[in-house]
């Protein structure tokens, strides 16, 4: 097993230079700064002994670890992102290390009086005994992704190290903004050429995905007439009063906060309101493609019936597919969840399959012909003050990862 320090000295390198993504740029990386951490992968995957390591204008970095071994084994690869999220800031990340955590509060911050607490964040009490990187309470740790890359980087250094450890090719992908949708966007599949990948983008020990939501977003738009109000009677028409037409029209309870599972949802993240227009803005989400579409049809039917009732093209929407649900692109090449689950078993880790309730690269990547379920990077609390990941996490993942490679080149012998 890698050393615990190794994998802390790593990651606390990655997790201090802010490469915090932009959802407004149009540029790719959305923001400058990412390239900062985007050259120093490429300077340590060329310091450890990687091959044909590269980086592109838009600051996808592509590296492989050759086969040592005779027979024809297929190319795998492990994929991870280094942006973090623009939903709370990443500058100035000052990681506090807990030794030996004894399952108690943990005072992130104690001018602030901001605590990590396992009355409120009870999967902290999985990790009693184990060392914890949690933030300062200011600002987000990072460890999604940057837990994903420490893991991917440390298992080719152990391969390289450990040539004794048999497996084929092995390709290493880093990317940019995947936290605002764009990771795979122009990841260059054709390039990557690998037979599958995995992405190291998941939570808790042990979990291993390969189903995400169908995604859209809806822009809904209702028009009113501005008039004085002191002269407005049967005259003045307030969007905003229309817009709450809407809203109410839609199931209550199929919300984020009401849902979990495999259950669906259209959440209302974003209102802008004057009398003459009101917009609002929705993601709708379902694993079931049927009720996607569903969904979709439903909020399509609402402007209708609205705009019937009100005599008038008071609503306007516009519905934008954004990602589907990798699990069809997956379930005909299942053999590689399968490999990502003894490996698991293997190490002694008991494999959590269960439904993203979001999305990955490795949906998209699906699309793009590189079928790519999801395995556990070891954070919890992504995109917050209250982020953290267990250290040991990280070393299983990066067991995982070598113990992926030497069964899928044992099987291809076989």
């Amino acid at each position: 097993m890698t050393p615990k320090q190794h994998i802390i000295d790593r990651f606390i390198s990655y997790v201090t230079i802010d490469t915090e993504s932009d959802p407004n740029s149009k540029t790719t990386p959305s923001t400058k700064k990412q390239w900062d951490l985007a050259n120093k992968l490429v300077d340590e995957l060329k310091a450890i002994g990687m091959s044909d390591v590269s980086i592109d204008d838009n600051a996808y970095i592509m590296a492989t670890l050759p086969s040592n071994v005779e027979h024809k084994v297929p190319t795998i690869g492990f994929i991870s992102h280094f942006d973090t999220s623009p939903d709370f800031t990443g500058a100035n990340v000052k990681p506090q290390i807990i030794e030996d955590y004894d399952g108690k509060d943990i005072v992130l911050n104690d001018e602030e009086n901001i605590v990590l607490s396992p009355d409120y964040f009870e999967d902290l009490l999985l990790y009693k005994g184990q060392t914890l990187i949690t933030t300062d309470g200011t600002t987000l740790l990072g460890a999604d992704d940057k837990a994903g890359i420490t893991e991917i980087v440390t298992a080719m250094e152990y391969l390289i190290n450990h040539p004794e450890i048999k497996h084929g090719a092995i390709k290493v992908g880093f990317t940019p903004d995947e936290e605002i949708g764009r990771g795979a966007h122009k990841f260059d599949v054709e390039k990557f050429d690998a037979d599958w990948a995995y992405t190291m983008d998941g939570s808790q020990i042990g979990e291993l995905e390969y189903e995400n939501f169908n995604a859209a977003g809806a822009k809904i738009t209702a028009k009113g007439k501005i008039v004085h109000p002191g002269y407005a009677k049967g005259k003045m028409v307030n969007s905003m009063y229309y817009a709450t037409e809407f809203i109410n029209a839609l199931p209550r309870l199929e919300t984020p906060e009401h849902t979990e599972g495999y259950q669906g949802f259209f959440h209302l993240h974003s209102i802008e309101g004057k009398v003459e227009e009101t917009t609002l803005k929705y993601i709708v989400r379902d694993h079931d493609k049927a009720k996607f579409d569903a969904r979709k049809a439903l909020m399509e039917k609402i402007v209708l019936d609205l705009n019937s009732k009100f005599e008038a093209e008071v609503f306007k929407i516009e519905l934008t597919d954004q990602y589907f649900n990798m699990k069809e692109k997956v379930e005909p090449v299942m053999h590689i969840v399968d490999i990502a689950e003894e490996a698991m078993k293997q190490i002694g880790i008991k494999p959590l399959i269960k439904p993203i309730r979001g999305g990955t690269d490795g949906s998209q990547l699906s699309y793009m012909g590189l079928p790519c379920p999801n395995i556990f990077a070891g954070g919890h609390n992504f995109h917050g003050r209250y982020e953290y990941v267990p250290v040991e996490s990280m070393q299983k993942a990066v067991e995982v990862i070598c113990k992926i490679a030497e069964l899928t080149a044992s099987k291809a012998s076989s």
